[in-house]
């Protein structure tokens, strides 16, 4: 190992980061929302996940979010800047640390979808990059001047075949150009506002090695300036949890200055109300109950704990609960709180144990 990658690894050691994407949390805690602890206690959510050992929260920045589809509002989508911003403050006066993630889409962007929001549609190339620098710099003004500056940032989310479509989309060689720009001109804005923050550039990829390389050896080439390989693992979607491990080693040996950090994981518990999976989808590797999702997260935090380039592990969605009034449409079964009862589950034991 290189004198420069056993420096990350020391490092990594002092500076672990437990949380997760919490992002509809007020809109739950407007419905009156009930959260419940491992006895049936009611407990505020922030100090309890903190309690928990968790110390960072991730949330999600839209453009415009009320130009995102009916469909996509009911899935949670409400996400824009003067929401991010009182609930940063909520996250802040619980002691915890804000990793902010810049959508750049007025609705989900992920691998399936990047659409360019409204308000840049009609841009091209050269003015979309100074749309993305403008409004990144804007936004975390504004998050500055509230007193929430984030201690980390998302510029894209899951981004492995580019963004801001068509004109950032990966489509041939010649677009990297393009989707470089993009990400140069995002964390240009972050590297003057938020100057202590530390800056994600989020990949969806993790069980293909290929794919994961070919890209961060790209961001390489390109020159982008961040600090920190961020990947969605899912076990349905990504494969074993020791293919996982195999490429996390792999990672260290080709970017041994990048710390990793899995930005998204999660595992269902329950099929029930789910209107985007049949009954036993997904029950490859773990069954599709709460022992399994138990089990998952067990094995999945034991496998990190081998990688001292890993330094942070956030679940998504971990706050779904539907046990009041409704907040989404559609159970999704892969949080942490029972949606019957409110009551955490046990993969959340198992989950503290990363730090």
């Amino acid at each position: 190992m290189t004198l420069t990658a056993t420096l990350v690894t020391v490092s990594a050691q002092t500076k672990r980061l437990l949380g997760g994407d919490i992002s509809l949390l007020p809109s739950y805690e407007q419905q009156g929302t009930v959260y419940k602890d491992f006895d049936g206690k009611p407990v505020r959510l922030l100090p309890f996940l903190k309690q928990q050992g968790w110390n960072t929260i991730r949330v999600r920045l839209f453009v415009e979010p009320q130009n995102a589809p009916e469909d996509h509002k009911g899935e949670g989508v409400c996400q824009d800047l003067d929401y991010v911003i009182k609930f940063s403050r909520q996250i802040k006066k619980a002691g915890l640390k804000l990793m902010l993630d810049f959508h750049y889409s007025d609705t989900w962007a992920d691998p399936g979808k990047q659409f360019t929001p409204n308000r840049w549609k009609d841009c091209d190339s050269a003015a979309l990059t100074d749309s993305v620098y403008a409004y990144t710099r804007a936004s975390l003004l504004a998050m500055k001047r509230a007193g929430v500056e984030p201690e980390l940032i998302q510029v894209g989310n899951e981004i492995t075949n580019g963004m801001l479509w068509p004109t950032g989309r990966l489509s041939t060689e010649k677009q990297w150009d393009v989707l470089c720009g993009l990400l140069k001109a995002g964390c240009r804005a972050c590297r003057e506002v938020c100057t202590k923050a530390q800056i994600i550039i989020h990949t969806e990829k993790a069980g293909d090695w290929d794919i994961t390389k070919s890209y961060y050896q790209h961001l390489r080439r390109h020159g982008v300036d961040y600090d920190i390989i961020g990947l969605s693992y899912y076990p349905m979607w990504h494969g074993s949890i020791p293919n996982l491990g195999e490429n996390l080693k792999r990672l260290n040996w080709l970017f041994p200055d990048k710390p990793v950090m899995i930005v998204e994981t999660a595992a269902y518990y329950s099929h029930e109300n789910d209107h985007w999976a049949k009954p036993d989808q997904y029950s490859e590797f773990y069954p599709i109950n709460v022992e399994g999702q138990t089990q998952f997260t067990r094995e999945l935090v034991a496998e990190l704990q081998k990688h001292h380039n890993v330094t942070g592990l956030f679940w998504w969605f971990p706050e779904e609960n539907a046990s009041g009034k409704e907040v989404t449409k559609g159970w999704l079964n892969r949080g942490l709180f029972d949606n019957h009862t409110g009551q955490v589950l046990p993969a959340m034991r198992e989950f503290g144990q990363f730090r």
